[in-house]
């Protein structure tokens, strides 16, 4: 196990930095771009807040831009979770099929370990680089926050960063589950699922038919507008979203163990 394991994140750790670097550097270089843009935001605040369905979608009908929380909110909120959930697609969308697209599962289950714990390493693989990417990328934007010379808002950030890490792992479970039933790679399949999740929450945000169905998405606990403005999540969203990871590790555990590799 302990093999795999060195052997899948030595495959992942370029992936892992470039999208670290990638998506915390344009979240820090963001909130750099607060200080030169105070003014300006400080005018059109108001017009932002009074721009109806647009400023639902985005909340910021209920954090002004003219704040630093309201800015990081709207502007590095976007790009971590869209950043965020792209990156889970990516490294768990091909971990388990990749064995039969490149004819490697011949070699790999000549090793005395049983699918199942094959299964189980390149899950923790898969979480082990979903938390190193979300370490850096909040050490990028502390970062940002040290050099504004700003304060951090402590608690409602850890709170909003914890659940965009359940949201990057639920969406890794879907695509983990999801990469079981393919022979090849299906890498375009995971990111147009984050897209169409992330697209279902923005409409359900501006649809009074759609918002009692909101929770069907997992962006819907982890907007970082909801979080930073109240310090509160939805809990009911949160244990179905850690429910519907679990059912996706299972799934992907029989399917895998049960698939005719050869």
């Amino acid at each position: 196990m302990r093999y795999i394991y060195g052997h899948e994140m030595r495959q992942y750790w370029k992936t892992l930095l470039l999208w670290a670097v990638c998506v915390g550097g344009m979240g820090m270089g963001c909130i750099l771009l607060y200080s030169g843009m105070q003014e300006e935001m400080e005018g059109m605040a108001d017009s932002f807040a009074a721009m109806g369905t647009f400023s639902a979608a985005f909340g910021m009908d209920r954090l002004s831009i003219a704040t630093l929380k309201g800015f990081y909110a709207t502007e590095v909120g976007t790009i971590h979770e869209l950043g965020g959930a792209m990156f889970a697609a990516v490294i768990s969308m091909t971990m388990l099929s990749k064995e039969e697209d490149g004819h490697t599962s011949e070699y790999l289950f000549s090793l005395p370990i049983s699918r199942g714990k094959v299964v189980f390493t390149k899950w923790c693989v898969i979480c082990t680089d979903l938390l190193l990417f979300h370490l850096l990328c909040t050490a990028f934007y502390g970062l940002g926050f040290v050099l504004l010379g700003e304060g951090i808002p402590g608690k409602e950030l850890l709170l909003y960063h914890a659940m965009q890490l359940l949201l990057g792992l639920e969406m890794a479970g879907i695509c983990f589950a999801a990469s079981a039933f393919f022979r090849q790679n299906r890498l375009g399949a995971g990111l147009g699922m984050v897209l169409l999740f992330y697209a279902y929450d923005l409409m359900s945000r501006v649809s009074p038919e759609m918002e009692k169905c909101r929770f069907l998405s997992p962006f819907s606990y982890a907007n970082a507008s909801d979080i930073l403005s109240t310090g509160e999540i939805a809990a009911g969203s949160v244990l179905l979203g850690a429910a519907v990871l679990l059912l996706a590790l299972a799934t992907a555990r029989v399917k895998y163990v049960r698939k005719d590799l050869f």
